[in-house]
């Protein structure tokens, strides 16, 4: 396993995909802090280091999928997974150094981007006004989810011998569990009621109507429903870690456990297939 790792690491540092991702999150990590910190400044707003620091997941959702593709994807093409059973290891030991390795390169993605913001941020802003317990816990929550979303990546890449096809099906994946993400946090954030209407007559008089039920608003079972997706699904854990506001520590929390949840089942789902693949 050691051997597996050295060498897949000795290769993800050659890997030019995995250096111009590296350049380009340190690059947008330097673009989002400076342009917050104009728009701040020119609107009169307090600037705050934590600003924008957790943004990077919006792209990282994406960059995930098309990286573990290509990476893996590789390994068919060049013959490496043929040439790895025939000196001996096991195709568990083969998806482990595969999973550990993207993984490592989703964190060093994050860690390029907050290395940015914070050498950029610190000059700045400082470090007042910062709920650093808030900031780790989102940056905690966006490990988590991005281990998940690796973890899927790494099912669909061991197990498709077409390096396009797995990045297709991934970025297909992610986009159409964003667009569901996007439709459930609008459901959920329908008004109960409508406001009320003031209304100037002919006669001069204004009168003022009632509140009006909303009959789209979710309620009971089915809101419950989609608070769970809301929280289940990686793309909108996503949108919560980018917007940066944590009310309630218990939600990231469950957050946290349902992506370690799904790493580990499509972990297992995964092993299980592989070790049956008949590999051309």
């Amino acid at each position: 396993m050691s051997r597996l790792l050295s060498a897949d690491f000795a290769k993800l540092w050659k890997n030019i995909f995995f250096r111009l991702c590296m350049i380009g999150m340190f690059l947008f990590g330097i673009y989002m802090k400076v342009m917050s910190y104009i728009s701040a400044v020119q609107y009169g707003f307090t600037v705050s280091l934590a600003d924008m620091a957790t943004v990077y997941m919006l792209v990282l959702i994406f960059m995930i999928p098309t990286f573990v593709s290509l990476f893996i994807g590789t390994e068919y093409s060049d013959g490496t997974i043929r040439n790895k059973l025939v000196i001996g290891h096991t195709r568990m030991s083969i998806y482990f150094s595969n999973l550990i390795t993207c993984l490592a390169a989703s964190l060093l993605f994050a860690l390029s981007y907050l290395a940015a913001v914070f050498a950029v941020g610190l000059p700045l802003c400082g470090i007042s006004d910062v709920d650093f317990k808030e900031l780790a816990v989102l940056i905690l929550l966006s490990i988590v989810t991005a281990a998940a979303t690796v973890s899927i990546s790494t099912l669909a890449g061991m197990l498709c011998q077409s390096k396009a096809a797995t990045a297709v099906t991934n970025i297909l994946v992610v986009l159409f569990l964003m667009v569901m993400s996007i439709y459930i946090s609008a459901r959920l954030n329908e008004p109960e009621y409508y406001p009320a209407v003031t209304v100037l007559t002919d006669e001069g008089e204004v009168t003022a109507a009632e509140p009006e039920p909303n009959p789209t608003y979710l309620r009971d079972t089915e809101r419950q429903v989609y608070e769970f997706l809301n929280e289940f699904i990686p793309t909108s854990q996503t949108v919560t870690i980018t917007q940066g506001n944590v009310e309630d520590y218990s939600i990231p929390a469950r957050m946290a456990g349902y992506s370690a949840g799904i790493a580990v089942v499509s972990t297992a789902v995964g092993i299980f297939l592989f070790r049956k693949r008949d590999l051309k």
